[in-house]
């Protein structure tokens, strides 16, 4: 029998507050164990919470991003349980009352076959929680440490529908919902650092069955990749339990990527089984009409509508276009390198060459590169004016500009990259060509044109590369006609 597999997801996005969200310390990842906390994000008896201002407010601009209702009034729930890195024994969240419910995220992937589809995700709510401690297992599990610094961090949980139909759509819905939530400034998105995580419900049916399966999850998935491989592999895994005639248990289970494969951790809760009950520290979040309209104002440009304004305005191709509006530091480079003067299809190919490969393999950042986007700028015109061959352009001269921060005329000067354009140089290296190769020129004399390519690489080679290529040809070809 042919199955189909049915996803939904649940995102959990730390919010690039300052502070966490119900007392003051501090957010920044990577901090000494235990060194952002205090007695009201530790639990202490006494303590009450107060709620962050700022993470209700990039709450509602996730919401307004994917097209959510928001509503007027929202409350903050407990949700109850027990585990040792949540001090309280309960998460403060929402379930009966959440800021944003409903919105569509629509995107294009490729399937498994190479194929290229349009997704839409039906976004079900978006509610404001707290994030809980890390707990640090030792390699042989004899020990348990616990750090609190993330206890108390701001996060939004993005839960969807089930409307997700292979592992290639999920990973594409995540990595076009992360440029959504960076683009808007709600999270830095960092999935390395744990502030974009990932839950997969997942379940399959026969093929053109309406009814839902029995679904399990896999928690905390923290790359795009390992989304798609856990979703195949629980794929494959249900698939193989019934056709053996067995049973999918609902449960949760974890995803080892260095493995490839899932491990069952405990069956499956639902909502009651938390014991969720309105918070009575809390009073209910009311977003007036003012204040929804502020954010609203507020909320910048995003990656859909930019894309469509880069092949508009710039002219650029739609691949292009989504290559460079995929992360805003990428974009906002380029829109300023165009805005020095760079033309806009070079600047792009720049960008999307040599750039992006320098970038992932010094692990760098658009953000802080070493160089600015005016020297970008001025090295695609003197491309274009023809003081540097582009080979040279993305070879020696860019890769001093990422190695010390160097302008690029002062790599050029310094290391007397100028192109040869004077004619009387050019002729003379021409001849001596000519000269040197008797044999292929007179074949080109006969009429096979295909060696000038072969006498041009000679031209270059003996310029040291440094001959402007169309006057040179046109020279090489005189000299040849004589």
């Amino acid at each position: 029998m042919k199955y189909e597999m049915v996803i939904g997801l649940e995102i959990h996005a730390e919010l690039n507050t300052r502070t966490k969200i119900f007392c003051s310390c501090s957010t920044q990842f990577g901090a000494e164990p235990n060194t952002h906390v205090c007695p009201i994000c530790l639990a202490m008896p006494g303590t009450l919470p107060v709620l962050n201002r700022q993470a209700v407010e990039k709450c509602v601009t996730a919401g307004l991003a994917l097209g959510c209702d928001i509503a007027p009034e929202a409350h903050m729930d407990r949700k109850n349980y027990f585990y040792p890195d949540l001090p309280k024994a309960y998460q403060i969240s929402q379930l009966f009352r959440p800021l944003c419910t409903g919105g569509t995220l629509e995107f294009e992937y490729e399937d498994e076959s190479g194929q290229a589809r349009i997704g839409r995700v039906r976004i079900n709510r978006i509610h404001l929680e707290e994030d809980a401690g890390k707990s640090i297992h030792d390699l042989y599990g004899a020990s348990t440490l616990l750090d609190f610094n993330r206890g108390g961090v701001p996060l939004i949980e993005i839960v969807t529908e089930p409307d997700i139909r292979s592992p290639e759509e999920a990973g594409a819905f995540v990595d076009r919902l992360r440029s959504i939530l960076r683009y808007a400034g709600v999270s830095d998105c960092q999935m390395q650092e744990g502030s974009l995580r990932a839950d997969i419900n997942l379940s399959i049916r026969p093929a053109g069955s309406d009814t839902l399966g029995t679904r399990t999850e896999m928690k905390n998935l923290n790359s795009i990749r390992a989304i798609v491989r856990a979703a195949q592999a629980e794929f494959l895994r249900q698939t193989e339990v019934l056709e053996d005639g067995g049973v999918i248990v609902q449960e949760t289970r974890r995803w080892d990527d260095a493995k490839g494969r899932s491990l069952r951790m405990r069956t499956k809760e639902e909502a009651n089984d938390y014991r969720y009950f309105p918070d009575p520290d809390l009073l209910p979040i009311r977003v007036d009409g003012d204040w929804l309209r502020a954010i609203r104002d507020a909320l910048p440009e995003l990656p859909g509508s930019k894309r469509r304004r880069y092949v508009a305005d710039y002219g650029l191709p739609e691949y292009d276009a989504g290559i460079l509006t995929s992360d805003p530091a990428i974009s906002a480079f380029f829109e300023d390198a165009v805005a020095c003067g760079g033309d806009a299809k070079a600047v792009s190919n720049f960008i999307m060459g040599d750039m992006m490969r320098i970038v992932r393999e010094r692990e760098l950042d658009f953000a802080a590169l070493p160089f600015s986007p005016a020297d970008l700028a001025t090295l695609v015109n003197r491309v274009a004016e023809g003081v540097v061959s582009i080979s040279v352009a993305k070879g020696a001269v860019l890769n001093q500009m990422f190695e010390a921060g160097e302008r690029p005329d002062a790599v050029i000067e310094r290391m007397g990259l100028r192109q040869v354009s004077d004619e009387d140089t050019l002729r003379a290296i021409a001849r001596d060509v000519i000269r040197d190769n008797p044999g292929v020129a007179q074949e080109y004399r006969d009429g096979k044109t295909k060696v000038l390519g072969f006498l041009m690489g000679q031209v270059m080679k003996k310029s040291r590369g440094k001959a402007q290529p169309a006057a040179a040809s046109q020279l090489l070809k005189e000299e040849l006609e004589k």
